[in-house]
C-alpha cells in the first residue's frame, strides 16, 4: 500500500511543517490526485485554507512551505500551482518497481475484532433475489474487511421460533395434514426440494388466514408451543428449520458465499438471554412498564428525548407486550449485548456442517456443546446487514445498548442497510412470471414472498448459468472446450454476473435485475471484467510459450529503465491500481462497496484501452516491451486480488 504509506508521511510532514514555520496546528490536511496527470500525482488546498486562518496571501504560504520541503520516499518533487496549491509528483520509475511486488498486499491480522450478522433468511421457504443482495453485500464486506486486517466473525442468525416457521408448521398440522415422519422423511429425500415445496405450502398458508381470520389461533398456539419446547409442534418446528437452512447453506455456497457461526433464536430463548438482558434494561431504567393508556401493562423503551428518534409521532417502543411475549427488538437487543460480550452468559456450540476446504461452520446449542469450538461473541464492533425497512427497529437496538452505558458499544453498533431487488419486466417474463400488459410498462416489478410471487435464489441461478452457458457454445472461441468446461464456464459468468449486478448499485438505490445487462462483456459488469482479466492473463501464457521474456523478477526491473519511457497511459494504470486499498478502506467505511466495482471497471477500461495503443507480445524492443509487460502484470495481480474480494472467479479461458 505504498501510495497510502506516502500520503501519510506527506500528512505527518505538512503538519509538523505548519506548526513549525507559522505556530498554527492543523486538524485535517486534504491529498488527493488532481484532475489530471499533468498536474501531479497528489495535490492539497492547504495553504488556500490556512490563508483564512492567518490572514496571508495563500501562494505566499505555500512559497514558504515548499523551501527545503523534505519529500517522504518516490515522491521526486513539490510545486506551488495556481492560487496556492501544493502538487506532488512522484519518481513514476522507482514508484512502480516499488509497487509490483507489493499489489494488493493484505493488512496485517491486527485489526478489530469485528461480528458481521448477514443472510438471515426465515427458514421458512426457499432463499429468493431479496435475499441475495443481502449474503453478496455482507460477504464482500467480510472478505474487504479480512483484507484490511480485522478479525472477522461471520454469523447468519437464523429466526427458527418466528411467525415465518410458525405458520408452516400449522400448514403441515391443518392445510396439508402431515406426521412429523412423513415431514421428516421428505427432508430426507433427495428427489423432494423441500424448501421449494414449503415455499408453495407457506403462500397457501396466507391465503388461507385472508380468508379465515379465524385461523390465526393456530399460528397464535403454535408460536406458544414452539417458544416453549411443547411436544410434537416444536419438532415439527426444528425438523423444518433445520432442513431448510441446509439449502439455503448450499445456495449460497453457489456464490461463494460461507458463515462461521449459526447462532438460532430457540437457544437464545431457551439459555434466557431475553431474561437477563430485561432485568438489566429494568435496573437501569431504560425500559418501564405503562400504568395507563394504550400501552397499560406492556414494558416500553422511551425514545421520545433521545435526538436519534425526533421527530417521530410515536418513537417509545414495545419490547414486552401486555400478554408477556417478547418482541423481537427485546430478543435483538438480548443478542448485540452478547455479540459485544456485554451478557454474563454464553450459548455451547456445536458443528453443524463442514466445508469442502475443511472450514467448519459452528451452531449455537442450548444443550452439551463442543469442547474444541472456537472463541465466538465478543466483539470490538458489530455490523448487521439488514434491508433499509429495519432502520427504526436497528435504531432501537443501539438505543437499548446506549441506554445500558454502554456508549462505545452503541457507536460501534453499525446498521449495514440496502434497498431490495425488484425485476425488469423482459426478465420477469423470461423466468416465467406472468407479466400483466400494465406490469409490463412499469422499470421494475417488486416481489413478494407472503404471496408467493418471487423469483427463487437457485432458479436464477440456474437460469444464469444456462444463458452463460449458451452464449459461450455460440460463441467464436467454442473451439477446444468440452461440455464439462462450458458448463464450469457458464457457472463461474453467472457467479461474476450475479455478484456484481448486486454491488455496483448504491446500497440505498433500488435495483431491478436484468439477465442482458448482468451479463454483458462489453459494458459496466461481472463478465467484462472476467474478460479483462482472462485477456491479460493469455498474453502472459502466450509469452511464455514463444519465450518471449518478461523480465518481473526484482533483479530486472531497473527503475531508471522504466522512468525513460513510462508513459501517460501506462502510469495510469499503475496509478489506479495503487489507489485501489484507499478506496477499499473509503468503501467499508462508507458501506459503499459500489466505490470498489467503479475503481476496478475504470481500471479495466484503461487496460483495454492501454494493451490496444502498446500491444506487449510482438513489441522488439526489450526495454519497451518490459515496461509494457510491467504495466499488464500490475494490472494481472491487481484485478486477480481484487475479483477475489469481490468474490468473482477467474476463469482459465473465455
Amino acid at each position: 500500500m505504498i501510495l497510502e504509506q506516502i500520503t501519510e508521511q506527506l500528512t505527518e510532514t505538512l503538519t509538523s511543517r505548519v506548526l513549525t514555520l507559522f505556530g498554527h496546528a492543523v486538524d485535517r490536511i486534504v491529498l488527493q490526485a488532481p484532475p489530471r496527470l499533468a498536474m501531479g500525482d497528489l495535490a492539497t488546498p492547504l495553504c488556500l485554507e490556512l490563508a483564512k486562518a492567518l490572514k496571508r496571501k495563500p501562494r505566499e504560504l505555500a512559497e514558504a512551505m515548499v523551501s527545503g520541503l523534505q519529500l517522504p520516499m518516490f515522491v521526486q518533487s513539490v510545486t506551488v500551482e495556481g492560487a496556492g496549491y501544493l502538487n506532488f509528483r512522484f519518481d513514476r520509475g522507482a514508484f512502480t518497481a516499488a509497487h509490483i511486488s507489493n499489489v494488493m498486499a493484505p493488512g496485517a491480522a491486527t485489526g478489530e475484532r469485528v461480528i458481521v450478522e448477514h443472510t438471515n433468511i426465515n427458514p421458512n421457504k426457499a432463499a429468493h433475489i431479496g435475499h441475495l443482495r443481502n449474503a453478496v453485500l455482507g460477504d464482500t464486506y467480510v472478505r474487504c474487511m479480512k483484507w484490511l486486517g480485522h478479525r472477522v466473525e461471520t454469523q447468519n442468525y437464523i429466526d427458527d421460533t418466528g411467525v415465518q416457521v410458525a405458520d408452516v408448521v400449522v400448514a403441515f398440522q391443518h392445510l396439508e395434514p402431515k406426521s412429523l415422519a412423513e415431514v421428516r422423511a421428505m427432508t430426507e429425500d433427495p428427489s423432494v426440494r423441500f424448501d421449494y415445496y414449503c415455499w408453495d405450502v407457506y403462500s397457501k398458508m396466507a391465503a388461507y388466514y385472508a380468508e379465515n381470520p379465524e385461523a390465526q389461533q393456530w399460528r397464535r398456539d403454535t408460536l406458544h408451543a414452539i417458544e416453549k419446547h411443547e411436544g410434537d409442534t416444536f419438532e415439527f418446528a426444528s425438523t423444518i428449520a433445520r432442513a431448510i437452512v441446509k439449502r439455503h447453506i448450499a445456495t449460497m455456497l453457489r456464490l461463494g458465499i460461507t458463515y462461521d457461526l449459526l447462532p438460532k433464536e430457540s437457544d437464545i430463548i431457551a439459555l434466557h438471554f431475553w431474561d437477563r438482558a430485561f432485568e438489566l434494561l429494568k435496573s437501569s431504567g431504560a425500559v418501564i412498564q405503562e400504568t395507563e393508556g394504550k400501552h397499560k401493562d406492556c414494558w416500553v423503551m422511551k425514545l421520545d428525548e433521545s435526538a436519534e428518534f425526533e421527530g417521530m409521532n410515536e418513537p417509545d417502543k414495545i419490547l414486552v407486550r401486555s400478554n408477556g411475549t417478547v418482541t423481537y427488538t427485546g430478543k435483538d437487543i438480548a443478542y448485540q449485548l452478547w455479540k459485544f460480550g456485554l451478557l454474563d452468559r454464553t450459548f455451547n456450540f456445536r458443528k453443524f456442517s463442514t466445508y469442502d476446504d475443511g472450514h467448519i461452520l459452528w451452531e449455537t446449542t442450548s444443550g452439551e456443546g463442543d469442547s474444541n469450538a472456537p472463541r465466538f461473541g465478543g466483539a470490538q464492533k458489530v455490523v448487521n446487514v439488514i434491508d433499509v425497512r429495519q432502520s427504526y427497529l436497528q435504531k432501537v437496538v443501539k438505543e437499548g445498548v446506549r441506554q445500558l452505558g454502554h456508549a462505545r458499544e452503541a457507536e460501534n453498533s453499525i446498521h449495514y442497510s440496502y434497498e431490495m431487488v425488484a425485476l425488469t419486466p423482459a426478465t420477469a417474463k423470461a423466468l416465467g412470471i406472468d407479466v400483466s400488459e400494465e406490469d409490463s410498462k412499469k422499470p421494475y416489478i417488486e416481489m413478494s414472498g407472503r404471496k408467493g410471487l418471487g423469483v427463487k435464489a437457485d432458479d436464477l441461478i440456474d437460469a444464469l448459468q444456462s444463458k452463460a452457458a449458451e452464449s459461450v457454445r455460440e460463441g467464436s472461441k467454442r473451439e477446444g472446450l468440452t461440455d464439462a468446461d462450458v458448463d464450469q464456464l457458464g457457472r463461474e459468468i453467472a457467479v461474476a454476473a450475479l455478484r456484481y449486478f448486486m454491488l455496483k448499485y448504491g446500497r440505498n438505490k433500488v435495483i431491478a435485475f436484468d439477465f442482458n445487462e448482468a451479463l454483458t462483456f462489453e459494458g459496466d459488469s461481472g463478465p467484462y471484467l472476467q474478460y479483462s482479466t482472462v485477456r491479460v492473463e493469455n498474453i502472459f501464457r502466450k509469452m511464455a510459450e514463444r519465450g518471449v521474456e518478461s523480465k518481473l523478477d526484482p533483479a530486472s526491473l531497473d527503475a531508471l529503465t522504466l522512468n525513460e519511457g513510462l508513459t501517460d497511459e501506462m502510469w495510469e494504470l499503475v496509478r489506479l491500481s495503487a489507489e485501489l486499498p484507499s478506496a477499499i478502506r473509503r468503501a467499508t467505511d462508507a458501506l459503499e462497496l459500489s466505490i470498489i466495482t467503479h475503481d476496478l471497471f475504470v481500471l479495466a477500461q484503461k487496460f483495454n484501452s492501454f494493451y490496444h495503443k502498446y500491444p506487449i507480445l510482438n513489441e522488439k524492443d526489450p526495454a519497451e516491451r518490459q515496461r509494457r509487460a510491467v504495466c499488464a502484470d500490475v494490472f494481472r495481480q491487481t484485478m486477480r486480488a481484487t475479483l477475489g474480494l469481490l468474490g468473482i472467479p477467474v476463469p482459465e479461458r473465455m
